[in-house]
């Protein structure tokens, strides 16, 4: 296989490791070994040794929603995401790929987004079109909020209005390539959308991101492979911590408790775990669930519930559990991914809310 030389020692080094196999979302949810880093890293350890074909094991790569889970669990310092980001590049460079993910990417190509979607939810629109033209500061929703949580999305754009922020939102926005990265890896179409971003967002002096998925991107892959991206970026959750902090936005707190749902993205990748917990402080109490911070659990992946839907709803379903384990009745989020994935999973008596909804 044509990949780094570090992916091919982090395989050799996971195929017989079980150190965190106790952690991954996928495999707890199914209850298959298959689904765990060790596995993965087996089945390519057999690619390499031309002992199986890359096709046959392919779909294994995609039952990984890329949380980091294993990368932080890993006391050796092995990175397992690695290893599966680039073999789907490879799959795609081979010709390979499972037919749904060839799907999605064309969707990305025909539609901008892999949920194929064509036009807005109306409200979104009208929200869109009620901000004014140019501003300095641009609010990018991302396209799992603009298409799979639209009501989410508006209700972001709301709150900044409440606080006074003078921004806009692109009615034509376009993609971070995070959807591109899961699905294959740095391809040079990853790139190039990548750079088209760019262009765009650096006519703005500053970038508040929606959904942590893309503040990964802009902040990590942009970095890591020099993407001209000159705009301040900045998370929607830090955004608003500092609004609370400057008086621009006020709320008045209540006796309610809140557990908090940390996006990996946002936690383990960007290592922010404070401001919204600093948001949930102002506006009523906290009860933490066992798994949060840098160690959350993932709730849900809205691109792996498009192959994979009854397995995100395990996932989701087990999240609920562990909020329900600590005693507690709303969980909150900062991403319209999981938001969505716990929303149809909703137990009865539970509550959900997304952080702009408790400020609103």
């Amino acid at each position: 296989m044509q990949i780094s030389q570090t992916s091919k020692k982090t395989i050799d080094a996971c195929r017989f490791c079980w150190m965190c196999r106790h952690i991954c979302p996928i495999g707890n949810a199914t209850g298959q070994e298959r689904n765990t880093s060790r596995a993965r890293a087996l089945g390519l350890s057999m690619v390499e040794r031309e002992m199986e074909a890359l096709g046959k094991i392919i779909d294994n790569m995609y039952e990984c929603s890329l949380c980091g889970a294993c990368t932080k669990e890993c006391m050796t310092g092995w990175d397992p995401t690695q290893f599966t980001t680039e073999v789907k590049l490879e799959a795609a460079l081979e010709g390979c790929l499972p037919e749904y993910v060839l799907r999605m990417v064309e969707n990305v190509e025909k539609t901008g987004n892999a949920y194929g979607k064509t036009a807005l939810d109306e409200g979104l629109k009208q929200e869109i079109a009620s901000l004014p033209e140019n501003a300095s500061t641009l609010l990018y929703l991302g396209t799992d909020a603009r298409y799979q949580a639209p009501e989410q999305a508006r209700r972001a754009i709301q709150l900044l209005k409440k606080a006074g922020v003078e921004f806009t939102v692109l009615a034509d926005e376009p993609g971070s390539g995070y959807d591109l990265y899961f699905l294959v890896g740095g391809a040079e179409e990853t790139r190039q959308r990548m750079k088209q971003t760019a262009e765009i967002l650096n006519r703005f002096e500053t970038v508040v991101v929606y959904d942590p998925n893309d503040a990964k991107m802009f902040l990590r892959p942009y970095k890591e492979w020099e993407i001209g991206l000159t705009a301040t970026i900045q998370t929607f959750t830090s955004y608003v911590a500092g609004l609370l902090e400057t008086g621009k936005l006020t709320v008045s707190k209540s006796e309610k408790t809140y557990t908090f749902q940390d996006p990996a993205a946002l936690a383990r990748d960007l290592e922010e775990t404070q401001s919204a917990r600093k948001i949930l402080a102002a506006c009523g109490n906290l009860k933490e669930m066992l798994l949060h911070g840098k160690h959350t659990n993932l709730a849900g992946n809205l691109l792996m519930r498009e192959y994979l839907s009854q397995v995100m709803d395990l996932v989701a379903k087990n999240r609920w559990r562990d909020a329900e384990g600590v005693g507690a009745t709303c969980v909150v989020t900062a991403s319209p991914s999981e938001y969505v994935c716990l929303k149809e999973t909703q137990p009865e008596g539970m509550e959900l809310c997304s952080l702009e909804e408790i400020l609103l």
